[in-house]
């Protein structure tokens, strides 16, 4: 059974494990769905299933994601679930040793690399989207004075808000108010910067 809390990734081998392009992606895929088969998810991904298969075991060794107990009726066909309601990724777990810091900042980019590629597909499919959709959307830069106190303080408040919206919207959908309801992205990062 899949965990209610974020796992927090602080082993190397996990965090190279999770660190490719396509695992990433899968993993995605995978927990927007809650559940799927690696033939549902090569869909998505656009791969062959084999090669799906391949890296949804290498996630499965990591404990990243699991199996779905009592899904499908074909018992051949594996049904994976992610192993815990999200991952978290700590600069203080990986600054150790030079390999973790060029590793853990390699993952970041990939991850960094991957939203820009989301958010710029979006904006070229702006168009397609109904009115209301293009309303709701939203591309936002706040500057603001802060000190890290402050900085952490407000990502716990934009963590607990994010994921009230995320249960009340699964909680409406697993309810049957599926009516226009879409997958939605929030990138959200905070940094201190000088000029």
């Amino acid at each position: 059974m899949a965990s209610d809390e974020s796992r927090r990734v602080s082993d190397l081998g996990t965090l190279k494990a999770f660190g490719h392009p396509l695992r990433m992606k899968l993993y995605r895929a995978l927990y927007i769905a809650r559940q799927a088969t690696a033939s549902q998810l090569a869909e998505q991904v656009d791969e062959a299933v084999s090669l799906v298969s391949y890296h949804l075991r290498k996630l499965a060794e990591h404990g990243l994601i699991e199996e779905a107990e009592g899904q499908g009726s074909d018992a051949r066909e594996r049904w994976w679930q992610p192993a815990s309601k999200g991952l978290r990724f700590y600069d203080e777990d990986f600054r150790d040793a030079p390999e973790k810091v060029a590793t853990h900042a390699a993952v970041s980019r990939l991850s960094f690399e991957q939203h820009v590629d989301m958010y710029r597909r979006h904006l070229d499919a702006t168009p397609g989207w109904a009115p209301e959709w293009r309303r709701a959307s939203f591309g936002s830069e706040y500057l603001a004075r802060l000190n890290p106190e402050e900085l952490a303080a407000l990502e716990r408040e934009m963590d607990a808000l994010v994921k009230r919206y995320e249960a009340q919207g699964r909680t409406r959908e697993e309810a049957g108010d599926t009516e226009n309801r879409e997958n939605v992205a929030l990138h959200l990062y905070g940094f201190p910067f000088r000029t």
